[in-house]
This record gives structure tokens, sequence and C-alpha cells, in this order.
């Protein structure tokens, strides 16, 4: 079975490197970027099978704008949004735009990895059925 490939997009450089080694430590294969043009140009490239963005990102393309170019490219590859600041406006608009779920900041690892099974569950087919499986055999170990 291929290990998930997970995209996390964040403008927060010790928080992005902190995130991707947490994953990549429990065998997930995780990118990091830190701005939406990287992460378009990485997803035309490469088919994630999440993509973990945060919302607010200084540059040409926010969160929102970066989630709706995803889905343009690749519909299938589910997005969860992550948020500092707790608008119930913008985590809508997200979800309306084809994002699968959100997560408020500070976010817990458990938590990260039970929305990342959730996606793959939600993807569909027995690959990802079983890569949701491992997730949360990770999840009983901590």
């Amino acid at each position: 079975m291929q290990q998930p490939s997970i995209l996390v997009v964040d403008d927060e450089g010790d928080f992005l490197e902190t995130l991707t080694n947490r994953l990549k430590k429990r065998k997930i294969a995780a990118l990091g970027c830190s701005s939406g043009e990287e992460a378009l140009r990485l997803v035309k490239q490469t088919p994630f099978d999440v993509v973990v963005l945060d919302i607010k990102m200084p540059g040409g393309m926010d969160g929102i704008q970066t989630l709706r170019e995803i889905k343009k490219v690749r519909p299938e590859i589910e997005v969860v949004l992550l948020t500092g600041h707790a608008s119930l406006e913008t985590s809508m608009e997200g979800m309306q735009a084809g994002a699968y779920d959100y997560l408020l900041k500070p976010i817990k690892l458990e938590d990260l990895l039970e929305k990342l099974a959730q996606a793959l569950e939600r993807r569909g087919g027995p690959e990802h059925r079983a890569q949701s499986e491992e997730i949360r055999k990770l999840l009983e170990k901590t």
C-alpha cells in the first residue's frame, strides 16, 4: 500500500516545518510549501490525496482563492482548511468552494490525523480506505 500524499500549505515557516516533520515521522508522505501560488504549481505536478491549507496567507492568493484553483485543476483532491482566525463566514465560504472541512489553530496532531483519515475515506476506493485505516492505527498509538 502506498502512503497517503499530503501537501501542507502555510506561510508560518516554523509551523509548516514542524507539521510536515510530525507527519513524516508517522510514515505519511508530507510536503510543505508557503504560498498559494507554489501550492497550485505542486498540485498540477503531483496527485496529492489531501491538501492541508491555511486560509490566511499574504501575497497574491489567500487560502480560499488557492482552494478554488486547486479544485479547478484537481477536483478529486480533498482540502482541509486551517485557520487561526475563527471566522464562521470564511469557513463557510471555504466549504462552499469545495473544502472537506476545517480545523482551528493551534491544532492537535490527533485532530489533524482524524481529519486526514476522514478525507481519505471520502476519496473512496480500496487504497484510500486502507490509507485511512493506517492513519487510524496511528491514532490508537498516541
